[in-house]
């Protein structure tokens, strides 16, 4: 075992414990697959990362750094929340991109860019694996899984980018931010659930704080059905489903972890053919691991 720099890091959030707590170990050389996990395990967060470097074919195409992303029990080829994290923390230690304010990022789904906008980062939505809407069994499934009539749920989508996520869209957010999710129903399934802070077909910048949408993830977590506090694969895949289907503005905020106490905050904007998801970040420790 060795003394490792790590730090951990909030994430979608300027102010510390308000977001998503990331664990990133800043050099993961010479750790094996079952250590990172067991690691991973041990610190009973979300997810936690392992900065690596990159591959010779990740270096060639221009790659900063390698990351691998854990979760409790399973490695994940993608995860929004760990890419800002896990980025902010490189920079903070020192790193230095290739090219000034982007970042290359290679990870299980291959590269990922982020850019720096000015305190937050962003990243480049990742293409979706399986889009389109749902089958109508699993539609009724998850209706009765949160507690809402079918009829509620006005909008679905595959929301798969490396998560398996299912995307719903109910009729506000005062509905998503009520919901009381049974376990015995989702326990095995990725939900997503968004909700418009105004009237369906409205949707915008509708309330002091210029938040359009409520969201809340849930997830099979080791105990159960857990709820994610900010989810940003979840939210570049509804991004994607959302704007593209026309029912959300080509820029908006979204808001997550609400019902956790949590104030996260998405930043969304469609540049082109491109979609950023960002965030701000936030080192809350800093220090060394024996790994």
């Amino acid at each position: 075992m060795h003394q490792r720099p790590f730090q951990q890091v909030d994430v979608f959030t300027a102010t510390p414990y308000r977001g998503n707590p990331l664990a990133v170990v800043l050099d993961g050389t010479g750790l094996s697959t079952e250590a990172m996990q067991d690691f991973t395990n041990w610190t009973n967060l979300s997810e936690a990362t392992f900065l690596l470097p990159p591959t010779p074919e990740g270096r060639a195409a221009g790659a900063d750094y390698r990351v691998r992303i854990f979760c409790p029990g399973r490695e994940l080829p993608f995860a929004g929340h760990p890419t800002l994290g896990s980025c902010h923390a490189w920079l903070k230690a020192g790193g230095q991109p290739q090219v000034a304010g982007k970042v290359m990022q290679e990870c299980g789904v291959g590269l990922v860019t982020l850019r720096q906008d000015g305190e937050r980062l962003a990243f480049a939505a990742p293409p979706l694996i399986k889009s389109g809407p749902l089958a109508e069994d699993d539609v009724a499934l998850i209706a009765r899984g949160l507690g809402v009539a079918r009829g509620d749920i006005l909008h679905h989508a595959w929301c798969d980018n490396g998560p398996n996520w299912r995307g719903v869209m109910l009729r506000s957010a005062e509905q998503v931010l009520a919901l009381k999710p049974d376990a015995s129903i989702l326990g095995q399934l990725d939900v997503g659930v968004v909700g418009p802070r105004g009237k369906v077909g409205v949707i915008g910048s509708t309330d002091a704080e210029g938040i359009a949408f409520e969201v809340r993830a849930f997830f099979p977590g080791n105990n159960g059905l857990a709820e994610d506090p900010v989810t940003g694969s979840l939210n570049a895949a509804l991004a994607q489903w959302l704007i593209g289907a026309g029912l959300a503005p080509a820029q908006y905020v979204a808001a997550q972890g609400t019902c956790l106490g949590r104030a996260g905050r998405v930043f969304v904007e469609q540049d082109g053919d491109t979609i950023w998801v960002g965030g701000s970040s936030v080192t809350c420790m800093a220090g060394e691991v024996l790994l």
